[in-house]
């Protein structure tokens, strides 16, 4: 069922506990129709165009095909990422807008060095700020969004684990379709659908980001996220809410 939707008013007080023991046995198709009727065009997808990214894509494009898709572009994604958004791009003819840091990164570079290879929170949180953080900001308000719908697992993280089927947080409507899925209910939805996976899984990667804090999974990692920023953090922090736990949550050895 495809969800053809302009000018929705948006419920002033939606009931989070009601909402998400109306939803708890739904369908992912189910979450994304009731958060497509419910938002309308203020509803947005974000994509990472990642591992596994063409299973909301696909999701979402079936229930509402003209969505709009996030897209951040830092400057430090994989060639291989860029073909795959294109790819996707153009097989389910998405709407994607992409967003970008305010200055290169050869002007962040300039002035402060290459952030990704220091340990500290300081470095780390300007990084994301300047490459993902603002540009986000900026899109989630051209956009109006109300509501971000986002591919997140409870099995990914400890953060993740936490998360309902829907949450308000930083004053938008987070909607999480696929949060009891893991990767094997990804994997058959890819094959039930005939869709491709990122190029670099078949290198080994079970997520990927930049270059710089990406790689393939080993036998010594305990989870797939610890592929992330070498093992130290396994949030980039788009996904957390921003209050006096933020800096602890990435940097908890847990998520």
């Amino acid at each position: 069922m495809t969800t053809q939707t302009s000018q929705t008013a948006v419920p002033e007080n939606l009931d989070l506990d009601q909402i998400n023991e109306q939803l708890k046995d739904a369908t992912p198709q189910q979450v994304i129709q009731w958060a497509c009727e419910t938002f309308g065009d203020s509803c947005v997808l974000t994509s990472s165009f990642g591992i596994k990214s063409a299973v909301m894509l696909h999701l979402c494009s079936q229930v509402k095909p003209d969505i709009k898709v996030i897209a951040i572009d830092t400057g430090y994604l994989l060639p291989e990422t860029y073909r795959f958004a294109n790819q996707m791009t153009k097989l389910l003819n998405l709407d994607v807008r992409w967003y970008s840091p305010r200055i290169s990164t050869g002007h962040i570079e300039a002035l402060h060095g290459e952030l990704w290879k220091n340990d500290d929170d300081e470095s780390y949180n300007t990084y994301f700020d300047y490459t993902k953080g603002e540009p986000m900001q900026r899109a989630l308000k051209e956009l109006g969004v109300k509501a971000w719908i986002a591919g997140l697992g409870a099995k990914q993280t400890k953060f993740r684990s936490t998360l309902r089927r829907v949450e308000l947080q930083n004053g938008i409507f987070k909607i999480h379709p696929i949060l009891p899925w893991g990767s094997k209910e990804k994997y058959y939805y890819l094959k039930e659908h005939s869709l491709p996976e990122h190029p670099l899984h078949d290198q080994g990667y079970a997520t990927v980001g930049d270059w710089h804090s990406s790689r393939p999974v080993t036998a010594d990692d305990g989870n797939e996220r610890d592929t992330r920023f070498g093992g130290k953090r396994q949030e980039c922090g788009l996904h957390l809410p921003k209050d006096q736990n933020e800096d602890a949550s990435r940097n908890s050895s847990g998520l």
